[in-house]
């Protein structure tokens, strides 16, 4: 979601009646040590770890991939190989990439074979580099109906209802009535069911065997209809609870005909950045992972950090509740505020970071691209302001489960410490290093096969205590 200033004032006036600020979460930097072991336990009030076929414990860390510019003839031509052999060299490994079904299906029960030849293109150049994709069904205002992407305009119903462009101020349009109507018909026409349905049936059939792809984003962001006296809250709850959730169910049922490995990456509604808790239900599905987007009002319309405003700690509270009770691991889908040259953004980034590590298994932030606002590099591919602290060593793949894992960032010294798995379980651990000098060392039975590229490789023996350092420099 990037917002206006504007559509931050509407959100914040539409939530006033309801939305209830969660207690600040303990302080960042106090729990550091002790996300991971967090994350690998499933058992009380934790959040279980996304894991890959070996059973090891998966952290994911990269950007999105979009071209908003392009479709038909030319879709998918602002992503080029460069994009991942960058991403991969700065230490990231996974890439959140946008694919709009208007491209897919420009006319009823009609698949773009070019498109998807073009989607098998990137995806390929994501494997040459060991990337990992999530391949994300993106709508922004719903789809081209309303001056957009997305939703196709032969799925777009509105019942004659109005709609007013708002060029300033874009996130606005998804109140007008026209574009409010068009969800409300998404989710209950049953031919539109079953049209998005079978769309997605197409991307899993075709993509599902790709050694690139971990997964599915099946909507972005999605929205839907207040009912005349409903506050926001009240009304997200509901569209998640009432709508999305039976959604997401249809889709998983669809992938699942052709595709039992990938993972399914649902989203509530956007209004999570706002501290408020998803309405959504359980996803009748075994490898479902939340992926709330995060991001405050204020800094989407250019402001910038306020410390003590505690919207960390209250988006952390509140976005925690769903993993937790439906026992799913965490990715966050997008994040990253418009201005980051800010006097506050260093601590930030800080912040978020510390946060995130705390309860999630990654994160995708907005966006990779060259150039200003949201890219995280500028035209030469270095990283612009502040957004080196997203580089960061990190445990890619655990084989065994994580006891804790720490960063501190002064110093340039990272520290995992995880039980290795018994003798019949994977016995390697991959760790992802940003560019520069890197000392790895391993104990407990371990060692270091082999370092390289930014990457390092650790056998360990198994059923042992294990502690692995890489030192900066």
């Amino acid at each position: 979601m990037r917002t206006t200033l504007a559509a931050t004032v509407v959100v914040a006036s539409l939530l006033a009646p309801t939305a209830a600020s969660a207690e600040p979460a303990a302080g960042a930097d106090a729990a550091a040590g002790a996300e991971a072991a967090a994350r690998a336990e499933t058992g009380g009030d934790a959040i279980p770890a996304l894991t890959d076929s070996r059973g090891r414990v998966l952290t994911l860390r990269g950007w999105n991939l979009a071209d908003k510019s392009h479709s038909g003839d030319a879709a998918l031509s602002g992503i080029t190989e460069r994009h991942f052999r960058d991403m991969r060299a700065k230490g990231y490994n996974t890439a959140r990439l946008l694919v709009f079904w208007d491209d897919l299906e420009p006319r009823p029960g009609q698949y773009s074979q070019s498109y998807l030849r073009k989607i098998e293109r990137v995806l390929d150049w994501a494997a040459k580099y060991d990337v990992k994709v999530v391949l994300d069904a993106h709508q922004d205002v719903f789809g081209p109906a309303f001056g957009s992407r997305g939703v196709p305009a032969w799925a777009t119903r509105t019942d004659g209802l109005p709609f007013t462009p708002h060029p300033d101020d874009w996130f606005s349009e998804y109140f007008e009535p026209a574009v409010q109507r068009a969800f409300t018909h998404l989710y209950e026409d049953e031919d539109l069911q079953r049209a998005q349905a079978r769309m997605w049936r197409v991307l899993a059939d075709r993509f599902g065997d790709h050694p690139a792809v971990l997964g599915y984003d099946p909507i972005n962001e999605p929205m839907g209809e207040l009912r005349e006296g409903e506050d926001l809250a009240t009304a997200a709850r509901r569209i998640e609870r009432d709508q999305i959730t039976p959604m997401y169910n249809r889709i998983a049922d669809a992938i699942r005909s052709v595709d039992k490995r990938g993972w399914l990456f649902v989203e509530p509604t956007p209004i999570v950045g706002e501290g408020v808790p998803t309405g959504l239900g359980r996803i009748d599905d075994p490898k479902v992972v939340y992926a709330p987007h995060f991001y405050n009002g204020a800094m989407e319309a250019g402001g910038d950090y306020d410390p003590s405003a505690g919207w960390i700690e209250n988006y952390e509270a509140a976005v925690t509740q769903y993993p937790k009770e439906y026992k799913v691991p965490v990715v966050v889908g997008e994040w990253g505020p418009l201005n980051n040259s800010l006097p506050n953004m260093n601590r930030f980034y800080r912040e978020a970071m510390a946060s995130l590590g705390r309860y999630s298994s990654g994160w995708m932030g907005w966006e990779w691209c060259y150039g200003g606002g949201y890219c995280a590099v500028d035209a030469t591919g270095a990283f612009r302001a502040n957004k080196e602290l997203t580089a960061e060593p990190y445990a890619e793949a655990v084989a065994g489960t994580v006891r804790s894992a720490s960063y501190d960032p002064e110093a340039g010294a990272y520290r995992l410490s995880y039980d290795s798995a018994g003798r019949r379980g994977s016995r390697v651990t991959e760790l992802s290093l940003p560019p520069g000098d890197w000392r790895v060392t391993a104990h407990g039975g371990a060692l270091v096969l082999r370092k390289d590229r930014g990457r390092a490789w650790i056998l360990a023996s198994p059923n042992t205590r294990v502690t692995i350092t890489a030192t900066r420099g």
